[in-house]
C-alpha cells in the first residue's frame, strides 16, 4: 500500500524526527569551531541532507525561542517573550496541527512552555512551573531541567548515591586531594548521563513503531549550562587548540559600546555556568578556553547520541521513510564580546544550525543553502512536507522549495530578531543599566547580508554593524555620519517589516453577506 507523500509516491508510513539541541552555536557545525568540535554523526547527516548556513532563531532565551519555533510566529505576535511568560492557548502550534493529519506528536525532553493561566485552576501545579508541555504534545519522557524525575530514578536504581538535585551538575574532584576543577566530571558516568538516558528512551520507543506513522520531538539539554561533562567528553577537546573568543581587548571596552552591554556581561558571568569548583577569572584566557572546551565536549556527546538515533532508523529500515530536522533553539556567546549565554543582540546568540533531510529529494542531499532562514520557518515547512495547509497567522514560510532545489523569487533578504529583557516581578540588571520600564525593555534586530541594525526601545541609542567588513560586530557605526543614510534606511525597513508581519489571523478575513471571506477553519 502506497500513498502520496512529500510530492511523490512513497511508502505509506510517514515519520518525522525533529531534533532540537539547546544552546548550540551554528559555527560548531559550519564555521570556526567546527574543526575543533568532534561531531562526525552530524557531519555525516549533512552529506545526506540539506544544510542552511544562514539560519537564525528569531528570539531567545529558551521559552520564547521554542514558542516561536513551535508556533511559526515572531515573539511580537505570540508574546511569550521570556521564560515563564504564558503562551496563549488559542495560538495554533505544530503539535495541534499535526493531530489534524493523524499524528500523535511525541515529546522526548521538554518544550519549555508556560501554560495559559486561563486554562487552569489557580491552584493547578501547572501554574507553578514555567517548564510545562506544549498543548497537543504527548510527553513520552519527562526530562525538564528543573525536574528530570525519571532520570533521577534511573540513577538511583543503578546504585548511585544521589546528591541533592541542586548539585547534580557539580564537578567532582576524582581523588579528593585537590579542589574540583571545571573539567572534572560529575558524579554520573557517560552511559548514564541525561543525554544518554533520554536517547535510550527514544530508541526503545521508536524501535517498536516501524509499521506506524510517528512524529518525535527530541530535545537535548546539552550543551546548555551548567558546563560539566562526563568522561571522556570533559577532556575530549584540548583548550590549548581552540581559537580565542572574538572580542575587544577588555571587558570595559565592551561595556562602553552601549548601556545594555555592561549588564549583558554579567548575565550570566562565567561563574554562573559552572558548579562545584572554585571561582574562575573572566580575564584569564586559560579559564575562558577551559569552559569553551567543556561546551564543545558536551556538543560532541550530543552528536554521539544523535548517531545512535540515525543508526536505529537505518537498522530498522525507517531511514528512507523519515524526514529529519536538526536545529537549536538559540545560540551561545561562549566568551565572544566577553559574554556568556544568549540574552544580547550579537549574532552568536541567534545564529543556529539547521539541517533537513527530505528522503524524497535525494538529488539535493549534501547541498548547502546560503539564503536567510528563520526558526519560524520550520512549522510551515513540516506541514508542507506532509501536504497539510498551514493555519492563518504564521510569520514563517516553508523551506520546501529549497529542499527541491528551487529558490523562491520573492524570498526574504533579511532576518528579524527580538529580545525582551525585563521581568514583571523584579527589575533586571539590563533594566537597571538602561533605566527603562518593563514595556520599553526590549530590542529588535534587522540583519541584512551586509548591515545589521539593533533598535532599542526606551529612546536608547541604536547599534549599526557592517557584518561584511566587521563580521564579529566590534565597531558600532550608528553614530558615524557617513552611515546616517544606512541607519535611516534600516530603521524604516525594520518598522515596515514589523508592520507587515503584525498578528494577521483575521486581518485577511471579512464577514460578508456570503459568509466569512478568506477564513480558514
Amino acid at each position: 500500500m502506497e500513498s502520496l507523500f512529500w510530492g511523490q509516491i512513497m511508502p505509506q508510513h510517514r515519520k518525522i524526527l525533529f531534533i532540537v539541541i539547546d544552546q548550540l552555536r551554528a559555527d560548531c557545525i559550519v564555521g570556526a569551531l567546527a574543526k575543533h568540535t568532534p561531531m562526525p554523526n552530524i557531519a555525516a547527516l549533512r552529506q545526506d541532507a540539506v544544510t542552511f548556513t544562514q539560519h537564525y532563531s528569531v528570539t531567545n532565551p529558551c521559552g520564547p525561542s521554542r514558542a516561536s519555533l513551535l508556533t511559526g510566529r515572531y515573539a511580537m505576535n505570540h508574546r511569550s517573550v521570556r521564560n515563564g511568560t504564558p503562551l496563549a492557548d488559542h495560538i495554533p502550534n505544530i503539535a495541534r496541527e499535526l493531530r489534524k493529519s493523524g499524528f500523535n506528536p511525541m515529546l522526548f525532553g521538554y518544550s519549555d512552555t508556560s501554560i495559559d493561566p486561563r486554562t487552569r485552576h489557580p491552584k493547578d501545579p501547572d501554574l507553578k512551573s514555567e517548564e510545562r508541555v506544549l498543548p497537543g504534545l504527548t510527553e513520552m519522557l519527562e526530562m525538564r531541567f528543573g525536574e528530570a524525575y525519571p532520570w533521577r530514578a534511573h540513577l538511583k536504581a543503578k546504585g548511585y548515591t544521589l546528591p541533592d538535585y541542586a548539585h547534580f551538575y557539580d564537578s567532582i574532584s576524582p581523588d579528593g586531594s585537590r579542589p574540583a576543577r571545571p573539567d572534572d566530571p560529575p558524579f554520573y558516568r557517560a552511559e548514564d548521563s541525561d543525554t544518554a538516558f533520554m536517547t535510550d528512551a527514544v530508541l526503545r520507543d521508536l524501535s517498536v513503531r516501524v509499521d506506524q506513522d510517528w512524529f518525535a520531538l527530541v530535545t537535548y539539554l546539552r550543551p546548555h549550562p551548567p558546563l560539566v561533562a562526563p568522561a571522556p567528553y570533559n577532556t575530549l577537546v584540548d583548550p590549548a587548540t581552540l581559537p580565542l573568543p572574538e572580542r575587544m581587548q577588555t571587558r570595559a571596552q565592551e561595556a562602553k559600546v552601549h548601556p545594555f552591554m555592561d549588564a549583558a556581561q554579567k548575565s550570566p558571568d562565567m561563574n554562573a555556568i559552572v558548579r562545584g569548583c572554585g571561582r574562575l577569572d573572566p580575564d584569564s584566557n586559560e579559564d575562558v578556553q577551559q569552559l569553551r572546551a567543556i561546551y564543545l565536549g558536551l556538543a560532541a556527546e550530543v552528536d554521539t547520541h544523535i548517531g545512535r538515533l540515525i543508526n536505529l532508523l537505518k537498522d530498522s529500515g525507517q531511514y528512507d521513510d523519515t524526514v529529519i530536522v536538526l536545529t537549536a533553539d538559540h545560540g551561545e556567546m561562549l566568551g565572544d564580546h566577553h559574554m556568556w549565554g544568549k540574552q544580547n543582540p550579537y549574532d552568536p546568540a541567534y545564529r543556529v544550525p539547521l539541517i533537513i533531510r527530505d528522503p524524497a529529494q535525494a538529488e539535493q542531499h549534501g547541498s548547502t543553502i546560503e539564503a536567510f532562514s528563520e526558526s519560524i520557518d520550520l512549522m510551515p515547512t513540516l506541514l508542507d512536507l506532509i501536504g497539510q495547509d498551514a493555519p492563518a497567522g504564521l510569520d514563517g514560510h516553508s523551506l520546501r522549495p529549497f529542499l527541491c532545489g528551487d529558490t523562491p523569487p520573492d524570498w526574504r533578504d533579511c532576518v528579524h530578531m527580538e529580545l525582551d529583557f525585563s521581568e514583571p516581578n523584579h527589575r533586571t540588571k539590563w533594566q537597571e543599566a538602561t533605566e527603562v520600564d518593563q514595556n520599553e525593555a526590549n530590542l529588535a534586530i534587522l540583519r541584512e547580508e551586509r548591515f545589521k541594525l539593533v533598535h532599542f526601545n526606551g529612546d536608547l541609542a541604536p547599534l549599526l554593524f557592517d557584518v561584511v567588513e566587521d563580521p564579529f560586530e566590534l565597531t558600532d557605526l550608528a553614530g558615524d555620519p557617513a552611515h546616517a543614510a544606512t541607519l535611516l534606511r534600516l530603521t524604516r525597513k525594520l518598522l515596515s517589516h514589523r508592520m507587515a508581519n503584525a498578528e494577521s489571523t483575521y486581518s485577511g478575513v471579512k464577514i460578508t453577506s456570503n459568509g466569512a471571506f478568506g477564513f480558514k477553519p
